[in-house]
């Protein structure tokens, strides 16, 4: 699907949510600079063109990226050891996602529940949470913790029974910036807002996604409560389709 002069100016819509959901790179932080340059690296070292891993990298596990380049180094010592090296390299080459930092700081605040769900390992995430000096969640889901990665629904799934929730049938929103997220989102029965920082409008409407804004300020935490465990977000001025 073709989408003809974009336009981020759809009326505001609520949401209803019990727990939210995160991917890390391209939604709360943009380490896009760092992981080309990760990869370059890796690609010199295999012998394979670094042009050729990023065209299918972003938002896929290493683990699943290396099967198909070089399966020797498929392996999570390895993987585990190479990205947790990534925010000590490349910190600088890091930025945050406008809107983020405040909407984390909010949900800690308002002990609304959430988990970071990622592609990447947890040396990798915890690397970047201390290097941007963001806010931990309590929960969160690695490449490490399922046996497939995005599309498959199987990490936002673990993301959904990590939070906990006493509710019979939750509402869960994912927010995402890459197709193959948004798709595993879609297939966990999840309500998915998509970032236009990393991918093509086109690749997001195609892949699914509820919503595409342009970054994490139009997304409003508009209320939540402790006692039913249930609130609503606002998505303001998001792409009108």
């Amino acid at each position: 699907m073709t989408v003809p002069e974009p336009s981020f100016s759809a009326p505001a819509k609520t949401v209803r949510y019990h727990g939210l959901l995160f991917d890390m790179d391209g939604t709360i932080i943009d380490s896009t600079d760092a992981v080309v340059k990760h990869w370059q690296q890796i690609g010199k070292e295999i012998g394979v063109n670094p042009e050729v891993i990023l065209a299918t990298s972003h938002g896929r596990r290493s683990i699943d990226v290396l099967q198909i380049y070089e399966p020797r180094l498929a392996n999570w010592d390895y993987i585990s050891h190479a990205e947790g090296l990534i925010p000590k390299r490349f910190g600088q080459d890091a930025t945050e996602i406008p809107g983020s930092r405040a909407m984390l700081e909010k949900l800690e605040q308002q002990a609304v529940p959430w988990c970071i769900v990622t592609s990447g390992t947890r040396p990798l995430v915890s690397g970047w949470l201390d290097v941007m000096k963001l806010t931990h969640p309590n929960n969160i889901v690695t490449a490490e913790d399922v046996q497939h990665g995005k599309p498959d629904p199987a990490c936002y799934q673990m993301g959904e029974k990590k939070l906990g929730l006493q509710v019979k049938e939750p509402s869960i929103v994912v927010f995402e910036d890459a197709p193959a997220g948004v798709r595993s989102g879609k297939a966990a029965g999840c309500t998915v807002v998509a970032l236009f920082t990393t991918h093509t409008l086109e690749q997001l409407v195609e892949a699914g996604a509820d919503y595409i804004v342009r970054d994490m300020r139009s997304v409003r935490l508009k209320s939540w409560d402790c006692t039913t465990g249930e609130g609503q977000l606002e998505i303001v001025d998001a792409l009108v389709v």
